[in-house]
């Protein structure tokens, strides 16, 4: 094992850890705030209950998100510094705004929301949520202009063997941005639905029918169920756009070895990726250039034509993306959402018809239903970024390239070791936390807080 396969390995872990928590902190900081401007409106005191509540469990959630985030920070100077030679003068300017505008506002404002419960005036209290609600969405919108770069490099310059920014302007309005953007953002919608859902559902059947809950099964039903339709509908859209400006990622998708058109798109693929060749599919004729054009015919290009002209344009060299991996995740990013809008779609008929009493079966599809999202989440990342390779930066640098030229195989492999041991304990502290806090009976929050009060002005 060598120091560029083991800082990889660092990357991905740490990396798909903090995606766990990147979702929920986007899509609950939301929730919450939807949740307090009914009560705020309304004056409902259910709904103030139900902000408590899960506003609790986004608590939760946002610390341990912030620490796992710190950490890929360190990863680019530690492991990648030859990549963040090349690419600092673009991917600075983004995280640093991230950092100074975004997080600063979500975590200020997150502050004020927490300790400014029957001090501010109700009006100033619900701003603050929904100051940290935009100041989450917005540090997404950052590090994704940053990550777009990577995927679609516009607006630079190649001076002294670095890419040097020439129109920020170009950067925060490039293509692959705004689709991937709400890509992200609906997918985070539909994961704090889910959430919500299955831990409305744990309360309704195990706890007594809580009018808390009630509302919560039906508000997470709902919620679960735009962001399951609204993450599909964007995803077409992201896959036509993706067939544009990294069209091999789109063949390593489908494992297709060769140009078609009408291009079929495959249910079930196994291939031999030595040989570029199936050994055993099913597919649907056409369906892939439906998927590219959004009619039945039209030619979509295959590995085989397109690793041609890669090595026309950039040399010798191996340009297709491990095929397997990328077919696979693929596939289970997709199957995961069209599930999740079946759960979301029954869920929501239960909930508007008031059938609450939940079969064992159906409890337990429900409760584990949190998990598809970030199934979803987890494999939609690890297709984005493992069918980019073998490029860091598409078309300009590659992973090769980018990694630490200093740091030693037996270094990684320590800090590997003492993040994912890290990593583990925080898992556990979190799942305890989250079991604790999602169990508890939902008319003891006030009264644990008005004894907290007390407790601190004696």
């Amino acid at each position: 094992m060598d120091a560029l396969f083991l800082a990889r390995w660092q990357f991905a872990i740490t990396t798909v850890y903090h995606f766990f928590f990147v979702p929920v902190t986007l899509g609950l900081s939301i929730a919450v705030a939807i949740m307090q401007t009914a009560y705020y409106r309304t004056g409902n005191e259910s709904y103030k209950k139900m902000t408590k509540f899960w506003g609790k469990l986004f608590l939760i959630n946002f610390a341990i998100g912030v620490v796992t985030g710190i950490v890929q920070e360190f990863q680019f100077g530690m492991n990648w510094s030859q990549y963040s030679r090349f690419m600092g003068d673009i991917f600075g300017a983004p995280l640093a705004i991230e950092a100074l505008l975004a997080f600063f506002m979500e975590s200020t404002f997150l502050g004020v929301w927490v300790f400014g419960w029957d001090k501010l005036p109700k009006k100033a209290h619900l701003a603050s949520i929904w100051l940290v609600a935009v100041g989450s969405n917005l540090s997404a919108i950052w590090i994704l202009a940053a990550n777009s770069f990577m995927q679609q490099p516009v607006g630079y310059a190649i001076r002294n063997g670095r890419a040097e920014m020439t129109d920020f302007f170009a950067l925060i309005t490039n293509g692959h941005l705004w689709v991937q953007f709400p890509h992200v953002f609906f997918g985070a919608v539909a994961t704090a639905g889910f959430l919500i859902l299955s831990i409305s559902a744990f309360q309704l059947v195990k706890k007594q029918k809580h009018e808390v809950f009630l509302k919560s099964f039906k508000f997470g039903a709902f919620y679960a169920l735009v962001g399951s339709v609204l993450v599909i509908l964007v995803g077409h859209n992201q896959a036509q756009y993706m067939i544009k400006i990294q069209p091999m990622k789109m063949a390593a998708a489908e494992a297709l070895w060769n140009t078609e058109n009408p291009a079929a798109m495959s249910l079930f693929t196994f291939g031999d990726e030595k040989n570029r060749k199936d050994v055993f599919a099913i597919k649907i004729p056409g369906a892939l250039s439906f998927l590219a054009y959004n009619k039945f015919e039209g030619e979509v290009r295959g590995i085989n034509q397109l690793q041609a002209e890669a090595e026309q344009k950039f040399g010798p060299g191996d340009y297709v993306p491990p095929v397997a991996i990328s077919y696979w995740t693929f596939r289970i990013m997709v199957g995961a959402g069209f599930l999740m809008l079946l759960i979301a779609a029954l869920s929501l008929y239960k909930a508007m018809k008031n059938r609450y009493e939940l079969k064992p079966m159906m409890y337990k599809i429900v409760f584990w239903s949190m998990l598809l999202p970030v199934v979803a989440n987890t494999t939609g990342w690890l297709f984005t970024e493992i069918a980019r390779q073998p490029w860091t930066v598409f078309g300009l640098f590659q992973t090769a390239q980018s990694v630490s030229n200093t740091v030693s195989a037996g270094e990684v492999l320590f800090s590997l070791i003492a993040y994912t041991l890290i990593y583990a304990v925080l898992m556990v502290i979190m799942i305890k936390l989250m079991i604790k806090y999602a169990s508890r009976n939902v008319d003891d929050i006030e009264a644990e807080e008005a004894e907290h009060t007390v407790l601190s002005n004696a």
